[in-house]
């Protein structure tokens, strides 16, 4: 998508006019970009909307036959809902990296500084950890 005219500064104007821009009086910046006075973006409900069904049946599908042992196909149908909810999970952290949001801790997209490796670590452990324990369930059905 190309950017707006509001995406660029103003030429800068001369200093000493005391006249009044379309915009309103000039301040003493000079050249000033409309980015300030936009809000940040967000994610619409339109997209958390399908995120949020399929984490519901995932986690529904996977939590139903654990809790309630449905039988040999129970196990089956708790793997298909894990792998739903980590589908969406995959989708709603894509959508929100899209409109600029990070993980707590990880710095912004672009900002040219490296994430701490403990925090990545620390990531990397909480999901290693839920999916052994999500497996292990699952394997004690049987």
């Amino acid at each position: 998508m190309e950017a707006g005219p509001r995406d660029k500064p103003y030429p800068p104007q001369e200093e000493d006019s005391d006249e009044l821009t379309p915009d309103g009086p000039e301040s003493e910046t000079g050249g000033e970009s409309f980015r300030e006075l936009r809000p940040p973006r967000r994610l619409r409900i339109w997209q958390i909307a399908p995120i949020v069904g399929l984490a519901a049946a995932g986690s529904l599908m996977f939590a139903f036959p654990l809790a309630f042992e449905f039988g040999d196909g129970g196990a089956v149908v708790a793997m298909l809902g894990l792998l739903i909810s980590s589908c969406a999970a995959g989708w709603g952290m894509m959508a929100g990296r899209r409109v600029g949001l990070t993980w707590p801790g990880l710095p912004p997209r672009g900002s040219g500084t490296r994430p701490d490796w403990r925090v990545v670590a620390l990531y990397v452990l909480v999901v290693l950890t839920i999916a052994a324990l999500a497996i292990w369930r699952v394997a004690r059905l049987r």
